[in-house]
């Protein structure tokens, strides 16, 4: 009789893997942490656009659910989805708010973009591009992600802070959220040092309990009943969303999205070995669940899914199979009967108005560590790898954008490689993507 752990290891080849299951339940645990803050931060970006809070909560943990599910079972890549941030107050501030669309009508481009990137995955565009981006740009991309989510940590853990005339600049380090962020980095950092078997997710357990006294981790329960999703099911308006006006908009959706998974699957996939001579292995099947997610996300009542930088904290846990995957999927609909307690670690501490995230801070800081390590797999001596390379890796945190930084660095390279002499050097997608990114902003 075929066992459980059969079954598990004929699923996602565990052993094949290097791996087992302990290490990849701990993965999906450590990513869900990381990424639980999507559970309270997307209701409450979309509520903003008029849509009901309670109904965008239970619609953002399904969404995330059918994503991370299809990409464990189907693609078998520790890699987790959710609705992405950027996205969503592109949703929100631009399309509902800024242009006076409803967003009956921002949901159904957002429906129709998933139906375009379904189609854009089964004729294998998004695998081709992929697959033909060169491994120095490939590791750009990877370390480019590191440095944002390091800063982005640096942020959440009141490291940096705003200043208006110098952008940013040095938080009050003897601020609590800044003092826990620093603790969470130095424990997380000795354990790893110390090759303590699941370093991360002991540190943010240890931070989450300290956090309690002293207020930065707020105890609220542990069961409640879902909210109701009926004021946005099947709300979407497709007929709409085919108006001229709205096409531009349908367009920016499958854009960023597009760049966005892109550049995600290429830098947990350099961080985890998954890339190989080049290509992701099963590119395609790792590039259907965030088209099919954002359409069932659509229908649900939230904004674009896409792949989630924050897989690399579980990635980094030793997570290297679906199974990963899984385990954040169904940790996402557990939340909706478990809504406190995932509260407790994404919902933030609150300080005259701004949030911070000190659990989850150090661990977006070792992340990005860890993956910044790509960056010594770049010739720096070779200009035309260089550049492009670098301006990947400066570009994202400074624009905020994985498909901003990105864009930089595909339109410099062509042009380098022209004035080079080496056109020939390029492949003829690539002309192509930087064609796009410049036509995008050139159209405003």
């Amino acid at each position: 009789m075929t066992g459980f752990p059969d079954i598990l290891e004929h699923l996602f080849r565990l052993e094949e893997n290097k791996s087992n299951v302990l290490t990849e339940v701990q993965a999906g645990v450590v990513t869900f942490l990381t990424a639980s803050y999507i559970i309270f931060v997307q209701p409450a970006v979309l509520s903003n656009a008029g849509m009901d809070f309670g109904a965008v909560m239970t619609a953002t943990c399904l969404a995330s659910a059918v994503g991370c599910l299809i990409m464990g079972l189907w693609a078998n890549y520790p890699i987790a989805l959710a609705p992405g941030m950027g996205i969503n107050f592109y949703f929100t501030y631009t399309v509902v708010l800024g242009q006076g669309i409803p967003w009956e009508t921002a949901l159904g481009a957002v429906f129709l973009s998933g139906l375009i990137l379904i189609l854009l995955t089964l004729f294998r565009f998004r695998e081709l591009i992929i697959n033909v981006i060169p491994e120095y740009l490939k590791n750009g991309i990877a370390a480019g992600i590191g440095v944002f989510i390091s800063f982005i940590g640096l942020v959440q853990g009141g490291w940096v802070v705003e200043h208006p005339g110098a952008l940013v600049q040095l938080g009050d380090l003897k601020s609590l959220p800044a003092v826990f962020t620093l603790v969470g980095v130095l424990l997380i950092t000795v354990l790893l040092q110390r090759r303590v078997t699941g370093a991360i997710f002991i540190g943010m357990v240890v931070m989450s309990l300290l956090g309690i006294p002293f207020g930065l981790v707020e105890f609220s329960g542990l069961v409640s009943s879902p909210p109701d999703m009926a004021p946005t099911f099947m709300k979407m308006d497709m007929f709409a969303a085919l108006d001229l006006g709205v096409l531009t908009i349908i367009g920016v959706f499958v854009f960023v999205d597009l760049f966005d998974t892109a550049g995600t699957l290429v830098g947990v996939g350099q961080q985890g070995g998954f890339i190989k001579h080049g290509k992701l292995p099963r590119a395609n099947r790792a590039l259907m669940p965030d088209a099919v997610a954002t359409t069932a996300g659509a229908a649900f009542g939230t904004s674009t899914v896409t792949c989630y930088i924050e897989s690399s904290a579980g990635i980094a846990e030793g997570g290297r199979t679906g199974l990963a995957s899984v385990v954040t999927g169904f940790l996402f609909l557990l939340a909706l009967f478990f809504a406190p307690l995932a509260q407790m670690v994404g919902e933030g501490y609150i300080v005259e108005g701004t949030i911070y995230h000190p659990i989850t801070a150090p661990v977006l800081i070792i992340v990005g560590c860890l993956m910044a390590g790509n960056l010594s797999n770049i010739n720096w001596k070779q200009w035309d790898e260089a550049l492009p390379s670098y301006l990947m890796v400066i570009g994202m945190p400074l624009t905020y954008s994985i498909a901003d930084g990105m864009a930089l660095g595909f339109i410099s390279y062509p042009l380098i490689k022209v004035f080079s002499g080496k056109a020939g050097e390029v492949h003829w997608c690539l002309y192509l993507i930087a064609l796009l990114f410049i036509l995008r902003y050139w159209s405003g």
